[in-house]
């Protein structure tokens, strides 16, 4: 059973990003620069913003971190969005998710510069990426593939499942793990709430990606054995026996996990630190478009 270390790939990530960051600012060029936009104070994005600030630093990037209140409206968001498209020293911008009530995501994601939009979100990108063409990829499915491809996971002709088809992970991997490339050229499978009888296709798939945002939905019994299991899911759960009163767990159970599983990833310390590394390389891949 292989462990799908996303602390230990992520950090290798980083390390190559922070070398290639020095060696461009030795030659006399600026940091790369990332800016994000953060409205309300929303205790989960709040850390989740902080964790790419300190990111952006351990690699020599800048950071431009803009707080907004809640009361912030649409066109106010946008016309910021419309500055920093125009800043020629901002390589990349996130607006961190979710956004108050009364703003329309989809306005906003489609503001932002398609060279800019580091999270891979604008139909730009994401036509692109249908393409197969060059394109800054979301970055929870690109955590995904360096994964795969890290640990030399097998993917070409393989069943892959696909559970929850939101914009963000769901439907961006099943199109890539479908894509002629490693990884990739899997037959893939898109379940969601609408699927009847997903336990029959959760059985069948050699590769699970489960992106369903429901704790423990996924039990080790409904795995087929040898499988690679990789888990998006990230879920407070109440802990006695922690110091913080909770303990973080997935959208699968990880009970049974290892004695089924040819591979997975674990939560926390799977998935989520390969989102933040390939925003990080987003940023810098933007970076070199602009020196």
């Amino acid at each position: 059973m292989i462990l799908l270390d996303g602390n230990k790939v992520s950090a290798e990530v980083r390390e190559e990003i922070r070398i290639q960051t020095e060696a461009h600012i030795r030659l006399g060029r600026r940091k790369p620069c990332l800016a994000a936009i953060l409205l309300g104070n929303d205790g989960a994005s709040e850390t989740y913003v902080a964790h790419k600030v300190k990111d952006c630093e351990a690699v020599g990037f800048t950071s431009k971190l803009i707080r907004l209140p809640d009361s912030t409206s649409e066109q106010e968001l946008m016309n910021l969005i419309q500055n920093l498209n125009q800043d020629a020293e901002v390589d990349g911008m996130i607006v961190q998710l979710p956004l108050p009530r009364h703003i329309r995501e989809e306005h906003i994601i489609q503001t932002i510069l398609p060279e800019k939009d580091v999270d891979g979100f604008h139909p730009w990108n994401i036509g692109l990426m249908a393409r197969n063409l060059p394109a800054h990829l979301p970055a929870t499915p690109a955590g995904i593939l360096r994964l795969l491809k890290s640990y030399q996971i097998e993917t070409a002709g393989k069943h892959a499942v696909v559970i929850g088809r939101s914009n963000i992970v769901g439907s961006p991997i099943s199109i890539l793990l479908a894509r002629n490339a490693y990884p990739g050229n899997c037959t893939v499978t898109l379940c969601h709430s609408k699927t009847q009888d997903m336990e029959a296709y959760i059985r069948e798939a050699d590769i699970l990606v489960v992106a369903a945002g429901k704790k423990h939905l996924i039990q080790a019994h409904m795995i087929k054995p040898g499988a690679v299991v990789i888990d998006v899911g990230i879920h407070r759960m109440e802990s006695p026996e922690s110091k913080s009163g909770y303990k973080l767990t997935g959208d699968v159970n990880p009970e049974g996990l290892s004695e089924v599983c040819a591979a997975f990833t674990p939560v926390p310390g799977g998935v989520g630190p390969m989102t933040r590394a390939m925003l990080l390389e987003n940023t810098f891949n933007a970076y070199l478009k602009h020196v």
